[in-house]
């Protein structure tokens, strides 16, 4: 049983929970909690999973309960003090139960040709510029999967899609909505554009309300910054722009909370909805 911090892989995981070099060297992040776990698991993502010593004998029959069929016998299992835990944890009252994660890898290709599982035909498209929030970040991939949003693209500028906030607020839509980084997110735009798309964007100069558009064919929607929405460039690539109808001395809306509109707009605008 593990009963000390200066264990290796309990510093291993402190390392993957602090440092964005280290996971991104690694291909590996951390969760917390069944249900988190269960995902992993049921994914085929988990590469080491840690249990509090109290839940040894019941822990595989919680993770079913969580959703997951069942936990492959090449995982390796170590169990920890519960003192560890409370060091590890992000809660204040930890479930018992973490695993070391692979990141999910998804074919871009595939993404941007509606192949890699949505509901559309053609592909309907997040485009994330600068989104700094780990709370707003995953709740747009939590909206994504709610409006069968094909995919999401990220800038080069967007907090640490496994920073372990983030990973808690997708409240495991992580693991489920297919996602792409790229590291020029104007060349990325203006290239999706040559291939037939039609992006959005939320503007003062928008001269329609974002419920006019059809929202049909292939899409993306531009959701910009916190505090300084898009920059001019990527604005400028947007081939329509529409203002979303403030009441009061409003000038903007959250980034989740637009991400959200556009989402569900596109979902009921979709053939047969």
């Amino acid at each position: 049983m593990i009963t000390s911090m200066a264990n290796t892989q309990m510093k291993k995981i402190n390392k993957l929970k602090k440092q964005i070099h280290a996971r991104r060297q690694e291909g590996l992040f951390v969760v917390e909690g069944w249900k988190m776990v269960s995902e992993a698991l049921s994914h085929g993502l988990v590469a080491n999973l840690f249990v509090r010593e109290q839940e040894r004998e019941s822990y595989e029959s919680r993770l079913c309960e969580a959703g997951c069929q069942a936990i492959p016998k090449d995982i390796p299992v170590a169990f920890a003090a519960d003192s560890v835990f409370r060091q590890l944890s992000d809660t204040v009252a930890p479930q018992g139960i973490l695993a070391v994660v692979r990141m999910p890898r998804y074919d871009r290709e595939k993404i941007v040709q509606a192949q890699a599982g949505g509901i559309y035909e053609q592909a309907k498209l997040l485009v994330l510029e600068n989104i700094q929030d780990p709370g707003n970040m995953g709740t747009i991939l939590r909206t994504a999967e709610g409006a069968g949003i094909s995919g999401i693209v990220l800038g080069k500028g967007c907090v640490d899609l496994f920073n372990p906030k983030v990973v808690r607020a997708t409240m495991g839509s992580l693991f489920r909505v297919p996602y792409y980084f790229c590291g020029d997110i104007i060349f990325e735009v203006a290239a999706l554009k040559e291939r037939g798309f039609t992006f959005y964007a939320a503007h003062l100069q928008g001269e329609k309300a974002y419920c006019e558009p059809d929202y049909q064919g292939r899409l993306g929607i531009l959701i910009g910054n916190e505090a300084n929405g898009l920059s001019a460039e990527l604005s400028a690539l947007a081939d329509v722009k529409v203002k979303i109808p403030m009441e009061g001395r409003l000038e903007s809306l959250n980034a989740a909370i637009s991400a959200a509109l556009f989402a569900y707009e596109v979902h009921r605008k979709a053939p047969d909805r």
